[in-house]
């Protein structure tokens, strides 16, 4: 299995990238989530056991990682980056996945330039903000730790003056994101993050203000899959069932011992159920012509 990392210049930033799988296999670009703290590593980890069957491209966006931190920090400006990647690495028409706030960009993209998508896979994710005030008395009510206020008062705001706060924020709500609570596994993640207090700033002070995709989810017409862990804190499974109430033929899974990350707490189930929804679709090894003609 062959897997190559790599700068390149996407429309005047140098982002890195990360593929998988062989060139010829149907593609995927995985988008990961809470800009300015996510990157490859986790769509990686994720999505990197089905580079067995299918190219699989991973990348830090523009503000997030190991890339440039040239702005804008914007959907627009996030989503021409998926399809100049796209277009950079000729893949043809794609699976577009994403978790997270990596869904909201999969989404955008899907409506931006549909004749390219083949499939959709999203995962915890949403379509509006309607649901973060759930988050905010999740945080609150919490018997797992004990969260500052500071901290409570920040979620989904974009409020930072610099990284010491954007550490000291991510670390206080780190406990909450998985079903199964492990504290050397919370500290592994903070050591691990690389902050860029700008970006999430933009992503959540500004881009997510009055930001509402549901009116247009209907335009999806691809074949979509919408999955989610049950004890999710941030996307919770309203929000999902939202989604696939608005997209035509939308299938949803719910995973009932995982919280924000299925993919990494219920690997085996999520990697099979992945497989299953992308086979019915017709979008799998030699099935290339075969779903062009659908």
């Amino acid at each position: 299995m062959s897997s190559q990392q790599f700068f390149a210049e996407v429309n005047g930033a140098r982002l890195k990238l990360e593929v998988q799988g062989p060139e010829d296999a149907p593609a995927m670009i995985v988008h990961h989530g809470a800009p300015g703290l996510g990157g490859r590593g986790e769509p990686v980890r994720s999505f990197g056991p089905f580079a067995d069957e299918y190219r699989v491209v991973a990348f830090d966006a523009r503000g997030s990682g190991e890339s440039e931190d040239r702005g804008p920090f914007t959907h627009e400006q996030w989503v021409a980056d998926i399809e100049a990647i796209r277009q950079l690495l000729d893949l043809g028409p794609i699976v577009m996945a994403g978790g997270s706030y990596g869904g909201f960009l999969a989404m955008e993209y899907t409506l931006a330039h549909p004749e390219n998508v083949r499939a959709l896979v999203l995962r915890d994710t949403a379509a509006n903000t309607r649901y973060d005030h759930l988050a905010v008395d999740r945080a609150r009510s919490t018997d797992r730790v004990s969260i500052d206020e500071w901290v409570i008062e920040r979620i989904g705001t974009g409020r930072f003056a610099d990284n010491v706060e954007f550490e000291r924020y991510w670390r206080g709500i780190l406990p909450l994101y998985d079903h199964a609570w492990d504290p050397a596994a919370v500290e592994r993640k903070a050591q691990a993050t690389s902050y860029h207090y700008a970006t999430h700033n933009q992503a959540f002070g500004v881009n997510m203000v009055g930001w509402d995709l549901v009116p247009r989810l209907g335009e999806i017409t691809c074949p979509t899959l919408v999955t989610v862990g049950r004890h999710d804190w941030r996307t919770p499974v309203a929000a999902s069932e939202e989604i696939v109430g608005a997209i035509d033929g939308a299938e949803l899974v719910v995973f009932e011992h995982s919280g924000h990350s299925p993919q990494l707490e219920e690997p085996e189930r999520f990697q099979s159920v992945v497989r299953d929804f992308l086979a019915r679709a017709g979008i799998r090894p030699g099935g290339l012509a075969e779903a062009h003609d659908e």
